[in-house]
């Protein structure tokens, strides 16, 4: 289970700013792909070989004085699921177009929420951004195993570009990843891409809802099965 970090597993404390950030992101992508238009395609392959710029994702943390702490919430309830997830076993990994040197990975350690990840991927990391897959497919390379035909997936999200990025990587691994719009951004997200309802949770209270209704509804089955009497052979 992937989860984007802004928006979901914490809140700003002001959210213009988050809305701000999330207004850059969306022009920085809209800009690159403006650009990779008129590119060649020798030259595209190069720079995708090359280590992304991110001058505006950089400058952003450049100006910012303030620390995480006084920018930044931890969300209560998502930490209560994240600890019911790690309990039950599940794989988690974080996905965020943030960058993670001088913000993502202090937010990580700053709120203690490092230590339910096996992988944790920002935007340095990668070449492309969401809405692009690249992020979510190497966090999902770097989870600690090889994928089994029986995982079943889900990415987490509060934007319109977690709908679109999770799409775009089951149809780059051939498998299904399962999108969770959290929020009304991404709930217009999931509309569009005509998502089951069940795959909008409008508060992190919902998602923790599905969370323990899936797992109680198996340990329900499981408690049924051993309490039928053993065939007669």
């Amino acid at each position: 289970m992937l989860f984007d970090l802004d928006g979901t597993l914490v809140h700003h404390v002001n959210p213009r700013v988050l809305q701000a950030l999330e207004f850059l992101d969306d022009c920085s992508h809209r800009g690159g792909r403006l650009v990779a238009r008129f590119r060649l395609a020798r030259r595209s392959r190069a720079a995708a070989q090359r280590a992304p710029k991110l001058l505006v994702h950089k400058a952003i943390h450049k100006v910012r004085r303030k620390s995480v702490e006084e920018m930044l919430v931890p969300c209560a309830t998502m930490r209560s699921t994240l600890e019911r997830l790690r309990a039950e076993g599940v794989t988690l990994g974080v996905v965020s177009n943030g960058l993670g040197c001088g913000y993502g990975h202090d937010v990580l350690e700053t709120f203690d929420l490092r230590k339910y990840f096996s992988s944790a991927v920002f935007r340095e990391d990668v070449a492309r951004g969401k809405p692009w897959p690249d992020s979510i497919l190497v966090a999902l390379r770097g989870i600690g195993r090889e994928l089994r035909r029986s995982d079943v997936i889900w990415y987490i999200g509060d934007q319109r570009k977690d709908i679109t990025a999770a799409q775009a990587a089951s149809q780059a691994m051939g498998r299904t990843i399962r999108p969770i719009a959290l929020g009304a951004r991404a709930a217009l997200g999931a509309v569009e891409a005509r998502l089951s309802p069940a795959q909008i949770m409008w508060t992190p209270g919902d998602f923790e809802r599905a969370v323990n209704a899936a797992f109680n509804a198996e340990a329900n089955e499981l408690s049924l099965a051993a309490s039928l009497p053993a065939p007669l052979l």
